[in-house]
């Protein structure tokens, strides 16, 4: 029966503590097999004006969005072809791999890559899953693409997963897998 107890300054939002005690309770679950009712986790607060680290008085800091709401919010800006908004979520030496090792390191060439491959995609997502590391956050999402094929044709149901390395806020890492080929040469 594991007891996990954290201490913060005061200041933290409820949704950053929630998130954090969220965190701590499925670490635990998964290394230490626990069943989620025997895991305990507190969360401890103390006054700014009794905490000192460097011998300097510290404040909380605010934390970046959660990494699954940077993901789906780059995604929408993306899919409305958005790329001002859409380049706020990347960091300077960010990178995408599509299927065929398709590499690019700016939108507006992976926006020209596709144009011949469609006229228009959509994502259906049908789960997130956050991986939280020490240095990065990564977010897999996946579900099915539906679109219009360059001849007018739609298309729906085609499987989709993506693989995002998020540092700071930021994405740094994208990995695309699909099914597009696929049910391209199946038309």
């Amino acid at each position: 029966m594991p007891v996990i107890r954290v201490t913060l300054i005061e200041g933290y939002d409820e949704a950053v503590r929630d998130r954090l005690l969220e965190g701590y309770s499925a670490v635990t679950r998964t290394v230490l097999e626990a069943v989620p009712d025997g895991i305990t986790a507190v969360i401890e607060e103390v006054k700014a004006s009794n905490y000192r680290r460097g011998n300097q008085r510290k404040s909380p800091k605010a934390p970046p969005p959660p990494p699954e709401q940077i993901v789906r919010d780059y995604l929408a800006a993306m899919e409305c072809r958005d790329l001002a908004a859409a380049k706020a979520f990347l960091a300077p030496n960010f990178a995408m791999v599509f299927p065929g090792g398709a590499r690019f390191t700016k939108l507006e060439d992976l926006i020209e890559w596709a144009k011949p491959r469609y006229q228009r995609v959509g994502k259906v997502y049908e789960r997130f899953d956050t991986v939280p590391g020490m240095n990065d956050a990564v977010v897999y999402c996946y579900g099915v693409l539906e679109g219009i094929w360059p001849g007018g044709t739609a298309f729906a149901g085609v499987r989709f997963i993506d693989r995002f390395t998020i540092r700071g806020g930021l994405l740094v890492g994208q990995m695309v897998w699909n099914d597009l080929d696929a049910a391209k040469a199946a038309l």
